[in-house]
């Protein structure tokens, strides 16, 4: 990095992030993750003009910046670790902000707008078979020193797998969810503030009533419903312990976790004879493209549908 200096930027161009922000949250219902994440790649940018300029960051070192200047920085990024997926997060975050400069008057974008996001390499999603998921929320809570525990894992893993859900939409359920075993829905608020209907499995309702029965801290709906040993809120990275534990116990491969677990649920879905479009809502995704990312279906079983539909193919 350059000399790092006191002051990254002057007061209106730290105005302007500020309002940069505040927009992206109110108008475009832009997650707490992605606003942070976005925060943070803005503050590391006009860090690197500061130390670029030998002086705080002022409005017109953004007014007209060339592509030459977003090279040098993801360049700098680069070489401190960060790989093509987080530069793309990066440019397009500067992207965002330059774009609302020109918006208010102040700036052209016309120099970003040129710049190419740097090429992400794909990689499929790579889910669990259908005997490996069961096999996981099954024995999710061989590892656990306690039995609350033990069904506190099992309830959570099962709800990935069951219910498509994120690790953090699992975790951010309230002390009340998952009370009427009766319930034949609900409803989960993901990324973006988004709200979708999820369908509740049989097993899913099992598992979370046994963990409810187990748990020894009282569950109000103003808490979380899953809990760390000692009562506070579960943190993601006790059930990505507990998966790694189960990978061992149940020889599974590296790319086992907690969010192949939701990898799994849209691509069975599939080769059981789901829509695109519905597992889309399922998982809450705003675009298609995404949710064919995380769905992969054997060879043989697209065979089977085009022997099955395809007109040509009967005989």
């Amino acid at each position: 990095m350059n000399t790092p200096i006191l002051l990254s930027a002057t007061r209106p161009l730290l105005d302007a992030k500020r309002a940069w922000l505040e927009r992206l949250e109110t108008e475009r219902g832009v997650s707490a993750e992605t606003l942070e994440a976005y925060e943070r790649d803005l503050r590391q940018f006009l860090a690197f003009l500061a130390g670029h300029h030998a002086r705080p960051a002022g409005i017109a070192d953004c007014a007209d910046l060339k592509p030459a200047d977003l090279r040098a920085f993801l360049a700098e990024r680069r070489r401190e670790g960060l790989g093509a997926r987080s530069l793309g997060r990066v440019l397009s975050g500067v992207r965002s902000f330059v774009r609302h400069l020109e918006r208010e008057g102040l700036a052209s974008a016309a120099g970003v707008g040129a710049m190419r996001a740097p090429k992400v390499p794909k990689t499929l999603p790579r889910p669990l078979s259908v005997v490996d998921a069961r096999a996981v929320t099954e024995e999710g809570g061989a590892m656990a020193a306690e039995p609350w525990i033990a069904a506190r894992n099992v309830a959570v893993l099962t709800l990935l797998y069951g219910c498509g859900l994120r690790i953090s939409e699992a975790l951010g359920l309230p002390g009340d969810a998952l009370a009427d075993v009766s319930a034949r829905s609900m409803r989960i608020r993901g990324k973006g503030d988004k709200e979708r209907l999820v369908p509740l499995l049989p097993a899913v309702l099992a598992a979370a009533a046994h963990y409810r029965r187990l748990v020894p801290y009282a569950l109000s709906p103003d808490a979380p419903l899953f809990r760390g040993a000692r009562g506070g809120p579960l943190r993601p990275q006790i059930i990505q312990g507990e998966m790694a534990r189960l990978r061992g116990l149940l020889g599974l491969p590296e790319t086992a976790t907690p969010h192949a677990l939701r990898h799994s649920f849209a691509t069975h879905l599939l080769a059981g004879g789901g829509d695109l479009r519905t597992i889309q809502d399922l998982l809450g995704h705003a675009s298609l493209s995404t949710t064919q990312g995380y769905t992969a279906v054997d060879g043989s079983r697209l065979m089977q549908v085009y022997e099955n539909a395809h007109p040509r193919a009967r005989r």
